[in-house]
């Protein structure tokens, strides 16, 4: 337990040590330049799980720009050095892991937010049901499970023990752990781990279950809010101006298209989305999901959403103060989703 905060700190300065390699001259995207711009966009999935640009694509709003999966990640961090480090085209991750490796000099920017909390869609930090744990201060010497470390659920708990009045050191006693998030249910019931972070099918398939009551969620800390972005290089930006609009345009209306459609007619094509793409997942979790999340109208990013995190960081002594500014950080320019309107209320 005593070596739970040297862990963190391992975690993250290994985030910026491949931040520091992606600067150092590694190609940023296999795209071509000038007139010959990709139309095929790399990029890793979530196991039984429909992304945005997946729904997207299925939806033909991406135009004659395909994806290609790569292969499924269970981390943002992971998804967004990928990204970084030209293996993929994009990656999303928590807004916190987005700012850390862009304070790392890794030469990427965010363009458009894909996941967030509301009162349908948010993280919860779950105990059994006869658990003895109520309280912040009943997590010391506990063990935490969540997908990856250093990224939303580390910032959520954080922030809870921060405001249950721990302090660092006893912070620093309370132990989170990576479990793979098709797993953390169950390692919670079997009792490997005193809480577990669940969100959206995962969670509403536990509660379905029962036998498991929340601690805290993150739409309770921080009320509605988008969490995540997608970011690509500013190289590959720079290179595929045209393909980068249609992507970032076509999840904003896939976004939108999510919040207007009744939910079951979002869950059936979820459902042939996963059977289409034969990648052995199973689909019945689906039918608990309810929501992506995001705040803003397609996805659209406000500097109060990295701003949270630029500032926790520095609190943290994760990020020096003043390391990065909000306009490096990410651009709105290639969501053409109703640009006009949104130009007219200032977004």
């Amino acid at each position: 337990m005593a070596t739970t905060a040297s862990t963190r700190r391992q975690f993250l300065s290994l985030l910026g040590l491949s931040a520091v390699a992606v600067s150092c001259g590694t190609t940023a995207t296999g795209a071509t330049s000038g007139k010959g711009q990709t139309r095929t966009l790399r990029y890793q999935g979530w196991a039984g799980q429909v992304t945005l640009p997946e729904l997207a694509e299925d939806l033909g709003y991406l135009e004659d720009v395909k994806l290609k999966w790569v292969g499924n990640t269970i981390s943002g961090p992971q998804d967004i050095q990928s990204a970084a480090t030209g293996q993929i085209d994009f990656g999303g991750a928590f807004n916190g892991a987005v700012v850390k490796l862009a304070a790392n000099n890794a030469p990427i920017k965010a363009v458009i937010s894909y996941y967030g909390a509301d009162k349908y869609a948010y993280n919860g930090f779950y105990v059994l049901k006869d658990s003895p744990i109520r309280s912040a201060r009943d997590l010391i010497g506990k063990k935490v499970g969540m997908n990856t470390l250093g990224a939303h659920s580390e910032a959520m708990l954080d922030i809870y023990l921060q405001r249950g009045g721990l302090s660092r050191a006893e912070i620093g006693k309370v132990e989170p752990l990576v479990v793979p998030p098709v797993n953390t249910e169950q390692s919670l019931r079997q009792k490997q781990i005193d809480v577990a972070v669940l969100g959206g099918i995962l969670r509403d398939k536990a509660l379905a279950t029962g036998g498991v009551r929340p601690l805290f969620t993150d739409y309770q800390l921080l009320g509605s809010f988008s969490a995540g972005t997608y970011v690509m290089t500013d190289r590959f930006l720079q290179q595929n101006p045209d393909t980068a609009r249609i992507f970032v345009t076509a999840v904003g209306r896939a976004v939108e298209w999510s919040r207007s459609t009744p939910h079951e007619e979002v869950v059936d094509r979820m459902t042939e989305i996963v059977k289409k793409r034969g990648r052995n997942e199973g689909t019945a979790p689906l039918k608990f999901w309810r929501s992506y999340g995001v705040a803003e109208t397609a996805g659209r990013i406000t500097g109060k959403e990295l701003q949270l995190w630029v500032d926790w960081l520095a609190q943290r002594g994760d990020v020096k103060k003043g390391r990065v500014t909000l306009s490096d950080l990410y651009t709105n320019e290639f969501n053409d989703y109703k640009k006009s309107s949104a130009a007219k209320s200032g977004s």
